[in-house]
């Protein structure tokens, strides 16, 4: 057996790991919430029932995809990105603003206080300012 032995886990930060949680839970919560659209046929005449299933399923897929990229500033922005459409997904189902509130300050919270934390731990871990 070739045993490649095991590469050391690169370190993530507050901000990044609490972001990727409610990216990862909201991306289960945005799938149903497809899967309600199609089973309550809530989208606006003209529109195919199944384009719920497939809006809920691409969107939660980006967000998971997301949480790969979130050690970049741009990633934690393209977060807030998919905060926005699926607030903006609230002009078609009332529902899904609610949703976007709760998932938004959820959001908000983890990246600006895991911010706060990380810079918190930057200061205390450099010597040069804590009096080491």
């Amino acid at each position: 057996m070739n045993a490649r032995p095991a590469r050391p886990r690169r370190p993530r930060g507050a901000e990044e790991s609490l972001a990727a949680v409610v990216l990862g839970f909201e991306s289960i919560i945005v799938f149903l919430g497809g899967l309600a659209l199609y089973g309550l046929n809530q989208l606006p005449p003209g529109v195919a029932p199944w384009w719920g299933i497939i809006a809920g399923a691409v969107l939660a897929l980006l967000m998971v995809a997301t949480t790969g990229v979130l050690r970049h500033r741009w990633g934690i922005a393209l977060g807030w990105f998919w905060q926005l459409i699926l607030a903006l997904g609230g002009f078609l189902v009332p529902a899904l603003a609610v949703v976007a509130l709760i998932f938004g300050a959820m959001y908000a919270y983890a990246t600006i206080k895991g911010g706060a934390l990380d810079r918190r731990n930057a200061q205390r871990a450099d010597p040069a300012t804590n009096g080491d």
